[in-house]
């Protein structure tokens, strides 16, 4: 009997294209909120919890009673986006695909509630997806390994038996954390010698890409 396997996928930027909106949202929170943070800077956090980006932006000696504010305009402003998101061409197809080889197919993300239900609207694929190990499920969101983790544990296997696909530094950190092979995507605008440098084992221009070269990809080497 073949072991079972895990494919594991971040859903903003890799699935879903929503890095920028994120961007966009969360800079105008802070701006509503007196605070100047350049778009770049919220690009590069894209991929963090909510009180985990405040903090890398704001720093840790920032009065954190006005976190919730933040999160909260984010969430508001994001939110006006739910039925307008679109998932990247081959997302839903890449999940069927490793689906039908025998993967266990698993979301890990920072996303919950309804932020997540809108985003597996756009994917269109809860027939292959087994759960999703979302920012409600774990007591620490990537870089920590917890999201990862939490995912294998849906799909009940070790690490050994997991590959994660990721888009931000912190979607490879994570999954190095927890022992997993990362793949990243670069549709999420991060460079690829950063995504490498983070632990990247490969990186693809996007999932569609990757389902074009599934058969010489890593998922095709654990196989």
């Amino acid at each position: 009997m073949t072991e079972k396997r895990a494919a594991i996928f971040d859903v903003d930027g890799t699935l879903v294209d929503t890095n920028h909106l994120h961007v966009v949202t969360w800079w105008e929170a802070f701006r509503q909120a007196g605070h100047r943070v350049p778009m770049h800077d919220v690009h590069r956090a894209v991929g963090l919890g909510g009180g985990d980006l405040i903090e890398h932006l704001l720093g840790k000696d920032r009065d954190p009673e006005g976190d919730g504010e933040l999160e909260a305009a984010h969430r508001t402003l994001y939110a006006t986006w739910f039925d307008r998101l679109i998932a990247f061409d081959g997302a839903g197809d890449l999940l069927r695909a490793l689906a039908g080889r025998g993967w266990e197919v698993v979301l890990a993300t920072s996303a919950s509630g309804a932020e997540l239900s809108a985003l597996r609207r756009a994917v269109d694929a809860d027939d292959v997806i087994l759960g999703a190990a979302s920012a409600d499920d774990v007591r620490s969101g990537k870089p920590a390994p917890d999201p990862v983790e939490r995912a294998r544990d849906l799909a009940g296997v070790p690490s050994g038996r997991a590959v994660f696909v990721g888009d931000t530094v912190w979607d490879m950190e994570a999954g190095t954390r927890d022992g997993v092979t990362s793949v990243a995507v670069l549709s999420g605008g991060i460079p690829r010698a950063d995504l490498e440098a983070a632990g990247a084992a490969a990186v693809h221009r996007d999932v569609a890409d990757l389902l074009e070269n599934l058969d010489s990809s890593v998922f095709a080497d654990r196989e």
